[in-house]
């Protein structure tokens, strides 16, 4: 069965590496302005929290979040520090972890997913929240983008537009296809799963959908879809997936 997935970064319509990497100092940029309009207070460190499903370790979009931090006089280790929760697949624990970066008192959170953006929306009203997921209008996270309103504003990925054109090319390399397969984030009301399905009825493929909300389910999902006989996975768009 030949898959495909998904990846915040590279996914992105971006063409060649150094388009990438301005892309990734733009994240960065976006990220600090919480910040840019703080006047630096002398022996004051300041403290950023980061809610992720992923390792604050060496992530792209950290790293360049680091760099514009330290472009505009915030330096780790010196006057700035971050307090990282990484929740990975277990979804449930991101209302904790939310909580636990508004005690620790950070002067801005940074939440990757709607799952995140969302439990920190919950746990504070006044720290202000850079969300960066995939359509934070159509999720409901913000009223639009030019007024998000609130404490939350951020980056709309727009990743989702994405599954559709992976399917495209599952179906073109995988001859003779007539079953697939696809896994969504239950908790991302932003993926077009009946477009995805009227495509494929157009190519003669049937495309069921396997709905995921913990990370426990992924393993049972892909061996009922190859026990199905479907002969090909999209991983849908999702910070989670």
């Amino acid at each position: 069965m030949l898959g495909f997935g998904y990846c915040a970064v590279r996914q992105l319509p971006i063409g060649d590496s150094t388009r990438r990497r301005d892309f990734v100092t733009i994240l960065g940029a976006s990220a600090t302005l919480p910040f840019a309009a703080v006047a630096q207070q002398a022996g004051r460190i300041y403290r950023y929290g980061i809610l992720a499903p992923f390792s604050c370790e060496g992530a792209p979009v950290i790293v360049a979040l680091s760099d514009e931090m330290r472009r505009r006089g915030f330096i780790n280790g010196q006057n700035l520090t971050n307090v990282c929760r990484e929740f990975g697949s277990n979804i449930e624990l991101t209302s904790e972890y939310a909580g636990e970066l508004v005690k620790a008192k950070v002067d801005v959170i940074v939440a990757y997913g709607d799952v995140a953006v969302r439990a920190a929306q919950q746990a504070t009203k006044t720290i202000p929240i850079l969300a960066m997921t995939d359509d934070m209008v159509g999720s409901g996270l913000v009223n639009s983008l030019a007024r998000p309103n609130g404490n939350t504003t951020g980056i709309s990925i727009l990743a989702a537009e994405l599954d559709g054109k992976r399917q495209e090319i599952l179906i073109e390399a995988v001859p003779g296809i007539r079953r697939m397969a696809a896994l969504t984030d239950a908790n991302n009301p932003a993926t077009k799963l009946e477009a995805l399905q009227e495509a494929a009825r157009v190519q003669n493929v049937e495309l069921s959908i396997y709905r995921i909300a913990r990370g426990e389910d992924v393993a049972a999902a892909i061996d009922m879809a190859k026990t199905s006989g479907v002969t090909a996975l999209n991983i849908l768009a999702s910070p989670f997936l």
